[in-house]
């Protein structure tokens, strides 16, 4: 089939966000009685969930301290269940599992998860917390733990398996995906504001409307829309900054231990919950029993078929260098980046064990693999969810994003004409308003 010269609604991006707004558009049109083929078209430079949607942990969770996130996660698990098969997602539930610091910052996600109807428990004290854990898995150990909320919806699906079920999903109902592209210029001519066309290495395709869901490299697409490298940003106290960087990046670690996922198993022989644990206590190795840190840290974990074995991963750390400086591609075969680090691994295993007796001396089982990545931050780590230049749209989801499956159901209603006010307190004009989202005690910058 020839490469198009004009579509409707070009989409930059075949991961989650881009292929969930191009299947809610696609049905919309359909609804209305319009033609889809030929109207909808997906660029990518290499192919489909070949970025970070391909290496997704899975997870899929409404543990979030800010009202807006939490409203928007809970229409995101509505899509995730509107059909959990052809997604292959595992509906299992989520758990955050904390010590003292947090307490406070939980409770108050439990109570206001309460006032939107989102289903969860709340255990309080370090006796009601193990016990409850215990319920679940007899050799639970983990230390200084205070509370525990147990999400009942949420829980984690198999990344590439969905990915290819959303791309036959869509090229379906009509739309294109053209992998391989490589977009090369974003053209306005004539003294419009509006993006006329794209160029790529294939050659110029024409567009009425421009939406951009680029994962990590959505810096590069926002630089060629004109848009701030550096911003004026007033916090929540009043007080502004001046010149703070529009977009930061954090190594994402993850892992595998190649045990059977069936040990992984809540004693009942049910799939559990993913585990996401924060702790004071001190880490100890479980290779030789020294000191791993007496810092606060973070896990998460869950047995994954998909990933053969125990899938999960730690609190990220920033990398002073953004990835193009130094000719990094972040998910690149070659990259560097692509593979877990040896601190992390023992780090990680350690702290497996740390939580569960049956993870002790498991570490020769850490399979080191293709995991993790760069990923692109906003100046306050939550997404931005914006339209600019008349018709362009920016989805920069600031690592937010494999389980916010219905932002893109959002940005298509959007795109068609209809706001959406799950996404009105992630626009870019924030950072200068001084709406900014409030922030908790956890370790995780997304957080």
């Amino acid at each position: 089939m020839a490469f198009p010269n004009h579509v409707d609604f070009l989409i930059i991006g075949a991961g989650i966000h881009g292929i969930s707004t191009a299947w809610k558009l696609a049905e919309q049109l359909s609804a209305r009685g319009e033609e889809v083929e030929g109207r909808i078209a997906i660029l990518d430079k290499t192919g489909i969930a070949a970025g970070a949607s391909g290496i997704a942990c899975g997870v899929v969770r409404n543990n979030y301290f800010q009202p807006a996130m939490r409203r928007l996660m809970a229409h995101s698990v509505d899509v995730w269940e509107s059909d959990p098969e052809g997604l292959s997602y595992h509906p299992v539930g989520y758990m955050q599992i904390s010590c003292e610091a947090m307490r406070d910052d939980v409770a108050q996600i439990f109570s206001e998860q309460r006032e939107i109807g989102y289903e969860s428990v709340f255990i309080e004290g370090a006796n009601a917390s193990a016990k409850y854990m215990r319920g679940i898995f007899d050799d639970w150990q983990a230390q200084n733990i205070t509370s525990v909320l147990h999400e009942k919806r949420g829980g984690f699906s198999n990344q590439t398996k969905t990915m290819y079920a959303l791309a036959d999903k869509i090229e379906k109902l009509g739309v294109r995906i053209l992998t391989g592209v490589t977009v090369q210029e974003l053209v306005s001519e004539n003294g419009s504001k509006s993006i006329q066309a794209v160029e790529t290495d294939k050659g110029r395709i024409t567009c009425e409307r421009l939406i951009i869901g680029a994962g990590p490299w959505v810096r590069d697409f926002w630089d060629m829309l004109g848009l701030p490298s550096h911003i004026t940003v007033k916090d929540l106290a009043g007080d502004v900054h001046e010149d703070v960087d529009m977009w930061r990046y954090w190594q994402l670690e993850e892992g595998v231990l190649l045990l059977d996922p069936e040990m992984g198993k809540a004693d009942d022989g049910s799939l559990p919950p993913v585990i996401h644990v924060d702790t004071d206590a001190p880490l100890m190795s479980t290779v030789d029993g020294s000191l791993v840190t007496d810092e606060m840290w973070g896990i998460y974990y869950k047995p994954d078929w998909h990933f053969g074995g125990i899938q999960g991963g730690a609190s990220p750390y920033k990398v002073d260098t953004p990835f193009d400086k130094v000719q990094i591609d972040p998910y690149g075969p070659s990259s560097p980046e692509f593979v877990a680090s040896d601190e992390f691994a023992h780090m990680w295993v350690s702290a497996l064990a740390h939580c569960q007796k049956r993870y002790e001396g498991t570490m020769p089982k850490y399979h080191r693999e293709a995991s993790g990545g760069i990923g692109c931050f906003t100046a306050d780590s939550f997404p931005i969810f914006d339209h600019f230049h008349d018709n362009a749209t920016v989805i920069a989801d600031s690592n937010h994003g494999w389980k916010m499956l219905g932002v893109g159901h959002l940005i298509a209603d959007e795109v068609l004409g209809e706001p959406q006010e799950l996404l009105e307190p992630f626009r870019f004009d924030r950072f200068a308003k001084g709406e900014l989202h409030p922030v908790s005690n956890s370790p995780y910058p997304w957080s």
